[in-house]
């Protein structure tokens, strides 16, 4: 089901913050921010680390963006703490910050419906929400497939122009490339630049 320009699905559960367990986790709490919610499938996996690691490696820029990055998976909490105390090289995730949710009823995988029934584990799902928790992009990657930390980036920076100029972003837009305004006029302009 497509998420898009629609409020995202709220939750409360336990997680996983600065190493601290916090039983009534909500992206609630985060109101005013952008917020990137990705599914994993599971912990100590072997894609999975390289992804969590990945995040971890550009926070600052998603922090300085306002905002804020949220890791889930159908683990416990206890899952992603033994996680976080084993180092990177052995396939481990220690170091990583950002809150990490335990959906072990698997609720919210189904509420954001990226839940693989046959395998009991969230597929990639990526949801990013604007400051009023709007999903405004998603993305849902089969479970071998790994996601582009820097593409997240990019589109979180194309959301931002856009809600601040009202220009749009076409193919392969970065930050500093010319835009266009969403017109036919636009349009020519754009492609005779």
């Amino acid at each position: 089901m497509l998420l898009i320009g629609k409020k995202a699905p709220q939750f409360q559960a336990e997680a996983v913050v600065n190493g601290e367990i916090v039983k009534n986790f909500s992206l609630e709490s985060f109101g005013g921010k952008y917020v990137i919610l990705f599914f994993y499938p599971l912990d100590f996996t072997f894609v999975c680390p390289t992804e969590l690691h990945a995040f971890q490696e550009k926070l600052s820029e998603f922090e300085v963006r306002g905002a804020q990055v949220v890791g889930c998976s159908v683990d416990s909490v206890f899952c992603h703490l033994a996680w976080l105390k084993i180092p990177k090289v052995e396939g481990g995730i220690k170091g990583v910050t950002y809150p990490m949710v335990s959906d072990l009823n698997k609720d919210i995988a189904k509420q954001y419906h990226v839940l693989d029934m046959q395998a009991g584990v969230a597929f990639r799902g990526l949801f990013l929400m604007d400051q009023r928790g709007a999903v405004r992009h998603q993305l849902v990657n089969d479970l071998p497939l790994g996601r582009s930390v820097d593409e997240v980036l990019r589109l979180l920076d194309a959301l931002i122009f856009h809600e601040k100029h009202g220009e749009v972003c076409p193919a392969n837009w970065k930050k500093g490339d010319k835009l266009m305004k969403p017109s036919q006029e636009g349009l020519s302009a754009y492609f005779r630049s």
